[in-house]
């Protein structure tokens, strides 16, 4: 059984077309190794932190600019301000730093982001891609050694695993893992315990949200498969600019909020795009997430940037 909680719930050239279009800052706090998040914004909260803080900040879009939207460096600095302000051990980017992939921009989003004064990993969305496989975006950004750009590593009991599905699209402008990563997959999760707690994060879906605009990986399947045999898998992503939560099993997928722009509704107009919103109303659809693990209560909260 599945829960899933959100809202109104072919070439590579059309796939980029509905791709360029594909959320955002999240707290997480671990102690004995049992997920749990904190409010962002709240300086009193960052005091009371125990055990293991992490961050989650997706699709800041450096270079997007476009009607009444400010700069999306702009609101990148909001939400950096208010991810440093909680002190978490370390951040995660799930991608489309920049929207152009251009030198320029990734060394712009390289420099607000040392604002969260942390050590920041990365992975890749599809706009850090355009043109080159990524070359730029992993020269600056990229921790995999000798693979795809795909890694993994450890904090205080967690495993965390950095997967890149937007290298190599399907046809339908589906996420693609492909065969060298799901082995290298395999082979990471082996010999871990099925007590590990485990955080994967990427780009796009791992789980068919909405197929026809891209918004879901192809092969996903045997990655979570590979998953599936421990007690608390959670699941990070980017590229669809809102929250969605699906809960199945012992696996929870938490989509994110853009810090650039929102985007419809799954299904909703003629496809994935900046949504276009009035100015008073654009910080409300942008945002960040407190996200608690309480044993096995989960308690999901998003705070947006007019908060």
């Amino acid at each position: 059984m599945s829960k899933v909680v959100g809202p109104n719930g072919v070439g590579r050239r059309q796939a980029m077309k509905h791709l360029l279009w594909g959320g955002a800052g999240v707290v997480w706090t671990f102690a004995g190794g049992v997920p749990r998040s904190l409010r962002v914004g709240e300086e009193a909260e960052a005091g009371e932190m125990r055990g293991f803080t992490f961050g989650q900040i997706s699709d800041s879009h450096i270079g997007f600019k476009a009607g009444a939207h400010p700069s999306a460096q702009d609101t990148l600095v909001d939400a950096v301000g208010r991810m440093a302000a909680l002190k978490p051990d370390f951040v995660i980017h799930t991608g489309d730093v920049s929207h152009l992939s251009t030198a320029g921009q990734f060394a712009t989003a390289a420099d607000i982001m040392q604002g969260v004064k942390r050590d920041v990993y990365y992975v890749p969305g599809e706009h850090d891609t355009i043109g080159d496989e990524g070359k730029l975006f992993f020269q600056r950004f990229g921790r995999g050694r000798g693979t795809g750009g795909w890694y993994s590593f450890d904090a205080h009991g967690v495993h965390f695993v950095g997967l890149v599905n937007v290298v190599k699209l399907t046809q339908t402008g589906l996420g693609w893992f492909g065969p060298e990563q799901l082995k290298w997959l395999g082979e990471d999760l082996r010999h871990r315990s099925a007590s590990t707690p485990i955080v994967a994060f990427t780009h796009m879906p791992m789980w068919s949200i909405y197929p026809q605009w891209g918004w879901g990986t192809e092969d996903a399947a045997p990655a979570l498969a590979a998953l599936r045999r421990f007690g608390s898998v959670t699941i990070l992503n980017g590229h669809i600019h809102q929250v969605i939560q699906k809960v199945e099993g012992n696996v929870t997928y938490h989509t994110a909020y853009s810090t650039a722009f929102p985007q419809p509704s799954p299904g909703v107009g003629p496809g994935p795009g900046p949504l276009q919103v009035p100015a008073d109303k654009l910080k409300t659809l942008l945002g960040i997430r407190r996200l608690d693990f309480v044993a096995d209560r989960v308690s999901l909260t998003d705070t947006t940037l007019a908060d």
